[in-house]
């Protein structure tokens, strides 16, 4: 048989390939399986061109591409033969028994915490997520447009790992600005989300078997970033003035969340700053602040950053634009002392190099132009209103079944539910369409409250109306 018969059979049979790339996958087939034996001798392009209805450019582009993979050899005056002998491949004549997979001790316990996945899209009640339907798609689309124009090939190229240094310096001008944050540009490290953030300052800062404090309840991904580089994460008691100081040895790290603590909404008095502060000076242990949502407040302006309070450098001061801008810009930064920079660099040169330069240029230009401040005031006048529709419809449609705890700020409220019925009642939820992230999850010891973070800023009014109504409709 011609070799240009299954060639041609073959070729008919695919779709969605471009004309070359058709061509190439049709001859890698024929040529694995057995169909093209090596040195056999192809149609030329002309008479392959000819016979499939394509141009003669589209199959010497295809030619040439295959001879640079391997598969093919061309002889001048002589043609084009196949120059490789694949193995066909075996037919299966039973199901191959699953691989054991024999994971490292520190693996199972990154395993066992089971991970920190965020929702692929708005959902009554998914919490933590901004209304991209407000963001300005049409200014941040210019701003990308006019840096791909006039500094594309700069762009291209590997970046600093601590962070484009625009975006850098624009950072620290806001959070003076805005936070009372005390930093200059080369303290600022620009990363990839808070998660890595807490990752890398684990690895760089503790030990296998350090001891780390953590507010009780807290965040579940920084108690995993801990756990899985090896620490020991001890819970610590959370009063009406945010986290208390524990009548012991102090660790190398302690975890707050002051401005809106993570999940029940406090925020911490500026006397147990103060102390926290003199407490981290006297003791040598570092504080990390994750600053994770105060761009969203509500009844009152948040107090400034307990890093702006602290004289002994012993704070690590965390943010996020997922939530200021969108999940996907993949864009934290992270205030240091000057001695933790360079250490920082060089771990994060090893880990995953630096962000996307493009879109931290872009991000820069969007804060210097004053797109930053400008979104950020509308969007807390838009998560305001939607917040107390929440707050109304929770307390006319279920009264005391949910109690809403203190949220002056943020994307989501907590609410607390009748003790015993927490896991129940989020698996009848969801089985007519509702997320409900459960607050029990959150505490390393026994829970002390059950209860569920309501996300409400990615929701239409309609939409938090209709999933109000779903959760009256619960057997509580």
């Amino acid at each position: 048989m011609s070799p240009a018969a299954p060639i041609i059979e073959l070729f008919t049979s695919l779709q969605a390939q471009t004309l070359r790339e058709k061509l190439c996958v049709t001859l890698r087939r024929l040529i694995g399986s057995g169909a093209l034996r090596m040195g056999e001798r192809l149609p030329s392009s002309r008479l392959m061109a000819a016979d499939l209805a394509l141009s003669r450019v589209t199959v010497e582009a295809a030619y040439a591409q295959l001879e640079s993979e391997g598969y093919l050899l061309r002889k001048s005056g002589k043609g084009t033969f196949v120059a490789v002998s694949l193995p066909p491949p075996r037919r299966a004549t039973r199901t191959p028994p699953p691989v054991a997979v024999q994971l490292s001790a520190r693996g199972k316990q990154i395993v066992a915490t089971g991970g920190c996945r965020d929702p692929l899209f708005p959902q009554a009640f998914a919490s933590g997520s901004p209304d991209l339907r407000a963001f300005p798609h049409d200014i941040w689309r210019r701003l990308m447009n006019q840096r791909l124009r006039h500094h594309s090939e700069a762009l291209m190229r590997y970046g600093d790992p601590q962070g484009l240094p625009e975006l850098r310096d624009a950072v620290a001008s806001y959070l003076a600005q805005s936070r009372g944050v005390q930093c200059s540009a080369e303290q600022v490290v620009i990363l990839t989300s808070s998660q890595q953030a807490l990752q890398m300052i684990a690895l760089l800062l503790c030990d296998d078997g350090d001891e780390v404090w953590l507010e009780e309840p807290a965040y579940a991904g920084a108690r995993n970033a801990f756990i899985s580089a090896g620490a020991a994460a001890s819970g610590i008691a959370i009063d009406s003035e945010g986290a208390v100081l524990p009548d012991a040895s102090p660790p190398g790290l302690v975890y707050l969340t002051p401005s809106h603590q993570y999940p029940t909404g406090i925020t911490m008095s500026l006397q147990r700053r103060l102390a926290w502060l003199d407490y981290a000076r006297r003791r040598g242990c570092w504080l990390i602040e994750d600053d994770y949502d105060s761009e969203f407040y509500y009844d009152a302006q948040p107090m400034p950053a307990m890093q702006g309070l602290d004289k002994g450098g012993r704070t690590l001061y965390l943010g996020t634009f997922s939530k200021a801008l969108f999940p996907s810009l993949r864009l934290a930064y992270l205030v240091v002392p000057p001695a933790l920079v360079e250490p920082l660099c060089r771990l994060r040169s090893v880990m995953d190099g630096h962000s996307a330069q493009i879109v931290q240029a872009v991000t820069a230009d969007f804060i210097h132009n004053g797109y930053f401040q400008a979104h950020l005031r509308l969007m807390r006048k838009l998560y305001a209103s939607r917040r107390e529709l929440l707050l109304t419809e929770l307390e006319t449609k279920l009264g005391e079944n949910l109690i809403p705890l203190s949220q002056g700020c943020g994307l989501q409220m907590t609410v607390t539910l009748p003790q015993g019925g927490e896991q129940r009642l989020t698996e009848e939820a969801r089985a007519v369409g509702l997320i409900l992230p459960r607050l029990s999850p959150l505490y390393a010891g026994t829970p002390q409250q059950e209860g569920w973070l309501l996300g409400f800023s990615a929701l239409q009014r309609t939409e938090i109306v209709q999933a109000v109504n779903k959760l009256a409709r619960l057997s509580y």
